[in-house]
């Protein structure tokens, strides 16, 4: 499934794995981001962390009509503030989806699916 744009020139299809490579990279730059983690997680395993050519796994992209919804599925760090966290990883993939490919957000749903330790 894709997103299209159309404009005075013609058509663009965007693939929902661009969305999501998008999303997840700009993700990962948030403080207290681990990395991202699968949405399958009983299937292929919770202590996966996606390396960055695999971040659409993590991302799940939702068009309901003209509405844009994207769920991420995030490993933080440990001690620091969830909330706080996901809620810039959720402005930041609002900002960056804009500003990059044009497209409005309509919501990010933010799954946290681990806590990690990181090595200082």
């Amino acid at each position: 499934m894709s997103i299209e744009l159309k404009n005075e020139f013609g058509q663009i299809d965007i693939s929902n794995d661009v969305v999501g490579q998008i999303a997840g990279g700009a993700a990962i730059e948030c403080y207290g981001i681990v990395g991202m983690a699968t949405k399958h997680q009983i299937r292929d395993g919770l202590t996966d962390i996606l390396r960055k050519e695999n971040f659409s796994k993590g991302v799940l992209v939702r068009q309901n009509g003209e509405d844009l919804h994207i769920d991420m599925y995030i490993v933080i760090s440990y001690g620091t503030k969830v909330s706080e966290v996901a809620y810039q990883v959720q402005s930041k993939v609002k900002y960056t989806l804009n500003k990059t490919l044009g497209l409005a957000v309509k919501s990010v749903n933010i799954y946290v699916q681990g806590v990690r330790v990181t090595n200082p």
